[in-house]
């Protein structure tokens, strides 16, 4: 992409001097960490990813060095061994806080890895809703759970394919937590892909923010009062970040509070949540804010 194209130019409107530095980190090799399946009976360490360097700021979590893979290996009691994910992912699903016994609502799930983070914090009772309205991703988060989650456990999981707005419509106060990673832009893979290049234009976001918005109102509407939500996206648009959030509080008022966002590793702050950026983190983009019902 050449620095004339009308993507190039809307962005570097927004970030300034910062856009060239984003944008040639964009398209280079995301950073990932092999994430410990502790659902799994049978953790053998002896595995090649246990010599990878462990954080204290994600625990269970290996990061993988550049140039090196990890590959998920069955354990002894049939089920994969990590989930290779994005750092910033496991720290979006952890900031909803499920609990054990809670009834969370994972509302757009595929491909799973946040739904194992939370089915993990379920422990022991509660139940998790992995929604996805895709068939084929829907697919996809089937044979994840069934590869990840012990036969036991996933009598407390169901996975559904709803339009995430009818959980607002016929399901309210229902969710003690709902994770909303929506649907967006996903830049990082716009630059992967010629033919988004040429269809990509600023209205698709806007068609976008407003699908955003009205998903995160259902899931408003969907969360018992008291309970937490997550909105996240993996943009790097402020209007299908920040810009959502504000029309929330703005329209909503009393019946929303903003909580603060946990600030993880790498992380920077906006003005309603926290982003990662592979220019400054080295993986992501990754933005989420928390939000909680009067």
């Amino acid at each position: 992409m050449n620095t004339t194209h009308p993507f190039y130019l809307h962005f570097e409107k927004i970030y300034g001097d910062r856009w060239p530095a984003l944008f040639a980190a964009l398209q280079k090799g995301e950073c990932q960490v092999a994430r410990k399946n502790l659902l799994s009976a049978s953790i053998d360490q002896d595995k090649a990813w246990s010599a990878f360097e462990q954080k204290p700021e994600l625990p269970n979590c290996y990061w993988i060095p550049e140039g090196q893979s990890a590959h998920p290996q069955r354990n002894s009691d049939e089920m994969l061994d990590v989930y290779v994910m994005d750092p910033a992912s496991v720290m979006v699903a952890r900031a909803l806080e499920v609990q054990e016994g809670d009834r969370v609502l994972d509302m757009c799930a595929a491909p799973g890895g946040k739904s194992l983070v939370m089915i993990e914090a379920l422990k022991e009772a509660g139940e998790i809703f992995c929604n996805d309205l895709s068939p084929e991703r829907r697919e996809r988060l089937k044979k994840v759970i069934q590869q990840y989650v012990p036969r036991s456990i996933r009598d407390r999981v169901w996975v559904t394919g709803k339009d995430g707005v009818q959980f607002g419509l016929k399901e309210a106060d229902t969710y003690d937590r709902v994770l909303l990673d929506a649907p967006c832009s996903g830049e990082r893979h716009i630059l992967e892909n010629p033919t988004a290049q040429a269809e990509w234009s600023p209205r698709r976001t806007e068609h976008l923010a407003s699908r955003q918005y009205s998903l995160l109102a259902a899931a408003l509407l969907a969360v018992k009062p008291g309970g937490r939500i997550v909105y996240s996206t993996c943009s790097i648009s402020p209007a299908e970040n920040d810009e959502v959030i504000r029309k929330l509080l703005k329209k909503k008022k009393d019946a929303v509070r903003l909580l603060e966002a946990p600030l993880g590793v790498g992380g920077e702050r906006t003005e309603f949540g926290v982003a990662y950026m592979p220019d400054h983190s080295g993986f992501g983009p990754l933005y989420f804010a928390v939000i909680e019902k009067n």
